[in-house]
């Protein structure tokens, strides 16, 4: 399907990035507009949310002894030098368990949730003027083309998080460069994942969106970075997940130069 051209916008980064961020609270308010679809939208990010925690969890707690693993050239240096490779590689593990488990709940919930999320979007559109060139997708088809996508994105968010891990040994920079540039990382694959929907409804897969998306990317960060450090606080991954669905199909529908204003 051809991918319509976009005027690149005139406006500086930081502002588009800061824009970005603000569709997620702009998908908060449109969300919480509709109370009937609030406890759908909440449960099926509660159980993967669930599953995620006890990934984590059981993580930190084997953190010393995957560290441990991963440096067995350290075992005859001085105690002193030993620790601090070794907490620099147990951050380094936690840093890359973030990245793709962010990622990978998104996925998961993503397909848990498929016709609640689904409705959620459509309840947007519908708000926003309606859905431009839709097109009748069946809901086994729709959820097929979501997982395979999903898992796609996944692969290549692990392909990347590789290196980031390795950066995540070098003392300061991987303390403080690297959380930076994997929430970066991060948030584009959860823009990426959680326009699927509006995306899906016009016909369009991943290449596609993924080419408007760069149009603009850092409207797209700002969103994506937005719902990722959402995504790290306890809780903030169930609570904020159905409106991360709402800010998406706005930024889905601002991407493809559709209105995202209402009436």
């Amino acid at each position: 399907m051809d991918v319509p051209r976009l005027a690149a916008p005139v406006t500086g980064a930081a502002s588009r990035f800061f824009s970005g961020a603000g569709l997620l609270l702009r998908g908060l308010g449109l969300y919480v507009r509709s109370p009937g679809l609030m406890l759908l939208g909440i449960v099926p990010a509660l159980i993967s949310g669930v599953l995620l925690v006890a990934a984590l969890a059981g993580l930190l707690y084997f953190v010393d002894d995957l560290a441990a693993w991963l440096t067995p050239f350290a075992d005859d240096w001085s105690n002193s030098w030993r620790s601090l490779v070794r907490v620099l590689a147990g951050l380094a593990v936690v840093g890359l368990a973030g990245l793709l488990g962010v990622v990978t709940f998104t996925a998961v919930t993503l397909a848990i949730g498929d016709p609640f999320y689904e409705k959620i979007s459509e309840r947007v559109e519908e708000r926003l003027g309606g859905t431009p060139g839709a097109v009748e997708v069946p809901f086994w088809a729709s959820l097929r083309r979501s997982v395979v996508d999903s898992l796609r994105l996944v692969a290549i968010s692990a392909l990347i998080g590789v290196p980031l891990f390795a950066a995540g040994f070098i003392p300061v920079v991987g303390q403080t460069v690297v959380p930076v540039v994997g929430a970066m990382v991060g948030g584009w694959f959860l823009a990426l994942e959680l326009v699927g929907a509006p995306f899906y409804r016009r016909g369009m897969r991943l290449p596609d969106r993924r080419a408007l998306l760069k149009a603009d990317r850092p409207t797209t960060l700002g969103f994506g970075v937005a719902v990722f450090v959402c995504f790290l606080i306890p809780l903030g991954a169930v609570l904020v997940m159905p409106a991360a669905v709402a800010g998406a199909t706005l930024l889905a529908r601002r991407s493809l130069g559709q209105s995202t204003r209402e009436g």
